[in-house]
């Protein structure tokens, strides 16, 4: 379905959009549903463990996604499974617009789970292949920016949306559903950069693999990826809950502000990054992670909603750079065949650390209360922020 008459630097320049543009779409949809947890907790009537189990059910079911089809385009191509991924993220959308019950919110993150799980790494693979040849290494830039700004953008348009719209679920999920559709169409248009060729069903089985050229720069990694990825969960399953009860914000764009400084902050500190080394970046960020987290425990402690929201920046910008500088050490090390195989491998253990932390919070809320839990969930990253940290600082990896 492409046409061969268009020049091939013409159409990998909008192929290179195009993936971007779907990684851009897939976060913001992930992170919309956010911001709606405490109308939908009062209007359907379930616990603070609820609400986490909601949120880590989609973490379960991405990882299952990914052990089983994370390398699946390596095989079967980019295009079928990006189109795949986004017509099922467009049904999980139209759920979420319709979710009156517990069972149909749970419905709607398990197949959201899926479609993510199916385009995370073949996205990421896609944005890698299209990779302009003039600009070398923007696509680490942008599989690190756009996912972030993409993430901000769904919490703080939906935050807005909530406020000043009178069916702020129809026009939030209804037009990202149908932004999902026409991307399901619209990649079959651009050009496939990894043909179809045998393995399709054993790559199938259920598990993780990193190509063994990456094997070391990716063990070593592991603890900026944790680090980062577990900041991510607090705030997308927390972050709207604490911050109307610990600071009285009853308003959803405050609310939805603490997502958007979040991956803002990050996503701007990746691209102020991009002309320094993947150790310089990598230090940088968990060393932000740590201390600007450390402060968000604080401002929580001082019930002070401005220090909060700068500490915050603080731990946004290390959120950001851990992950990009993590990229920047290991993609390099993979041949093409294999970015499927290894970005599938990356956010799975991303998604780990991204759901098990909030998983175990949502358990600890009901004995402890929500700050004190939130208190330890922020000890816990900032303490591996300083592992990671210090592991990039006396290792020898650039």
């Amino acid at each position: 379905m492409t046409d061969t008459t268009i020049p091939v630097s013409v159409r990998a320049n909008a192929g290179f959009r195009l993936t971007l543009a779907g990684m851009a779409v897939l976060m913001a949809a992930a992170s919309a549903p956010s911001p709606f947890y405490p109308v939908l907790q009062v209007e359907i009537g379930f616990s603070a463990a609820t609400l986490t189990g909601i949120f880590a059910i989609y973490t379960v079911s991405l990882l299952a996604s990914l052990l089983i089809t994370g390398s699946l385009s390596d095989h079967l191509g980019r295009r079928p499974v990006i189109s795949a991924g986004f017509a099922l993220m467009a049904l999980s959308l139209l759920l979420f617009w319709q979710a009156g019950s517990v069972g149909t919110l749970l419905i709607a993150r398990v197949l959201q789970g899926v479609a993510a799980g199916l385009l995370l790494s073949a996205l990421s693979a896609a944005v890698v292949d299209f990779e302009p040849k003039e600009r070398p290494g923007s696509a680490s830039i942008w599989n690190s920016v756009i996912p972030l700004m993409g993430l901000a953008a769904g919490a703080l348009v939906t935050g807005i949306m909530m406020d000043i719209a009178t069916f702020a679920k129809a026009d939030v999920f209804g037009t990202l559903a149908t932004i999902c559709a026409v991307l399901a169409v619209t990649i079959w248009f651009v050009a496939e950069t990894a043909p179809r060729h045998a393995g399709i069903l054993a790559s199938l089985r259920p598990r993780i693999g990193v190509p063994s050229s990456a094997k070391t720069a990716f063990w070593r990694s592991s603890p900026a990826v944790v680090a980062g990825w577990a900041t991510g969960g607090l705030y997308l399953s927390l972050g709207a809950p604490l911050v109307r009860q610990t600071f009285d914000a009853e308003d959803h764009v405050t609310q939805s502000v603490v997502i958007a400084l979040l991956c803002g902050a990050g996503a701007l500190a990746c691209y102020v990054a991009r002309r320094h080394s993947s150790r310089a970046v990598t230090l940088y960020g968990a060393s932000a992670l740590s201390i600007g987290t450390i402060l968000t425990l604080v401002a929580v402690v001082m019930q002070s909603l401005p220090f909060y929201l700068v500490a915050l920046a603080i731990a946004g910008t290390g959120f950001g750079t851990c992950f990009y500088g993590v990229l920047r050490s290991i993609v390099p090390l993979v041949r093409p065949g294999e970015r499927g195989e290894l970005f599938a491998a990356l956010f799975t253990l991303s998604y780990l650390a991204f759901g098990l932390p909030a998983l175990v919070a949502g358990v600890a809320i009901g004995t402890f209360g929500l700050t004190n839990t939130s208190l330890v969930y922020g000890a816990f990253i900032a303490a591996f922020s300083a592992i990671a940290g210090l592991l990039r600082k006396f290792g020898t990896m650039n």
